[in-house]
């Protein structure tokens, strides 16, 4: 043997039933499920979309009302002199009162400038409603947003819903974890057993030496793989106090056992289906984006026509453009119309961009199929696995049972030398897989059963409220 070879224990260690029990006050998967829909990131930042899309529907709404606009101005303008009309130089006597004027009498004709106003002001205001747009276009629009901000909203609701399911599996996956360090000792046991039993065989010449030495070779995996259990309870515990946002400073214990009664699964799958297709939300929010994609086509379809506007203006100027000639004083004037434009631009780029979203929308319709689809099959596997884990359970305490009984005849048979080693490994190995078997159908029926309440969108109501 190696020099530092230690020879391995035959002590039995104390087998940590407690990892398994309730405690009186302690963490339940509802509780975790609670805490971390509350707490989940996704749904924070599902909360931050619906505000965005919150916020462009109040932009739509404003796009109702007319467009008002001022404008105040200061403009100071450079000097020059300006052109004079008449030479003032002609001279004519005044016709006499109530006489007409002839050629012998003519007028004095006084030279006439125009006023030149360097210091110009100007306040205006502006008001254009948009006629056409509201039919064609600002109308669809706000369509098209306040469907788009319903999807944003059930997008909302699947993401708690996805944290609370999630948060539950976390958490039976973690008393998974716990139960494993339990089957693993008594793993342990059972083959440092076995090593007491074949070193008192080898010493009555029932055994050899390979027997101890196989023995010991299994004790040494079976320490490692009560190690690698207590990681792998510490990694699932760190899971649900991250799914729970919980710090380290945090007690957790669990308040629930794997192995308490559970609700039979009732009805079929052509029922749940149709159940799943009217409860989830992916559906809703699929359907109010295939919505929004529609409404915004017609919006870019507008562009193709011409657009009708009213206007009116209020103009109070110092000078006043419209007053001739000019003085250096304020006067105010007002005007109203109607325009129509149009370019030809306008329908090149109508019909590229109303293209391009008919394609996105069509995009959207058959991503619309592949959710509808894939909460079918979701729906059909997730019953399936809840039929299966029941099925488990009941099969796999025969298993132990008759796996119990196979270690116990296997190990009397070895101790009075009429077994071999090899069969009572065997045995050691099926007893410590059926054991597994039993604990992992505990866990996996609690989890189908999750998994089988959010495929049918059951989960969602609490956070659905009135929608």
């Amino acid at each position: 043997m190696p020099p530092d070879y230690v020879p391995a224990s035959t002590t039995p260690v104390t087998v940590p039933t407690e990892l398994l029990r309730p405690t009186e006050g302690g963490l339940t998967a509802e509780q975790t499920a609670k805490r971390a829909a509350q707490t989940s990131y996704q749904a924070k930042a599902a909360d931050e979309n619906l505000r965005g899309a919150a916020a462009r529907v109040d932009a739509a709404w404003v796009a109702f009302l007319p467009r008002l606009s001022g404008t105040a101005s200061y403009t100071r303008l450079s000097a020059f002199t300006p052109p004079s009309f008449g030479s003032g130089s002609l001279v004519a006597t005044t016709a006499p009162s109530g006489t007409f004027l002839n050629a012998s009498s003519p007028l004095i004709a006084e030279a006439f400038v125009i006023p030149l106003v360097l210091n110009q002001w100007l306040f205006q205001a502006r008001v254009v409603v948009p006629i056409s747009d509201y039919f064609l276009k600002i109308n669809k629009n706000y369509e098209s947003v306040t469907r788009s901000q319903d999807a944003y909203r059930f997008d909302a609701i699947t993401a708690r819903a996805v944290s609370w399911a999630n948060g539950k599996i976390a958490y039976y996956t973690w008393l998974r974890a716990r139960g494993g360090i339990v089957v693993a000792t008594e793993a342990l046991n059972d083959q440092r057993t076995h090593l007491k039993d074949a070193q008192n065989q080898f010493s009555v010449g029932n055994a050899s030496r390979a027997d101890v030495l196989r023995a010991e070779t299994a004790v040494a995996s079976a320490e490692l793989a009560v190690e690698r259990s207590k990681n792998l309870a510490d990694l699932t515990e760190k899971q649900v106090r991250v799914a729970m946002h919980a710090t380290d400073e945090e007690t957790l214990a669990p308040g629930e056992s794997l192995d308490s009664p559970l609700p039979a699964a009732e009805g079929n799958v052509k029922q749940m289906t149709v159940e799943a297709e009217s409860s989830r939300y992916e559906i809703k929010s699929a359907d109010a984006n295939a919505d929004a994609a529609h409404k915004a086509v017609a919006v870019q379809k507008a562009g193709k026509y011409p657009v009708l506007s009213a206007f009116g203006d209020g103009i109070e100027g110092n000078p006043n453009a419209r007053r001739f000639p000019a003085t250096q004083d304020w006067f105010g004037t007002w005007d109203v119309g109607a325009q129509v434009t149009w370019s030809p631009n306008d329908l090149l780029v109508a019909n590229a961009t109303t293209a391009d979203f008919e394609t996105r929308a069509s995009a959207i319709e058959a991503q619309r199929g592949v959710t509808r689809d894939g909460i079918d099959v979701e729906v059909l596997q997730n019953f399936q696995g809840v039929r299966e884990a029941d099925f488990a359970i009941d099969s796999s305490k025969r298993e132990v049972a008759s796996a119990t009984e196979a270690y116990r005849v296997a190990r009397e048979l070895f101790n009075n030398g009429r077994g071999t080693s090899t069969t009572l490994t065997d045995a050691e190995s099926e007893l410590t897989r059926s054991r597994l078997d039993l604990l992992n159908a505990y866990a996996d029926a609690r989890i189908a059963r999750v998994r089988l309440d959010h495929s049918l969108g059951r989960d969602t109501r609490q956070f659905a409220g009135g929608q």
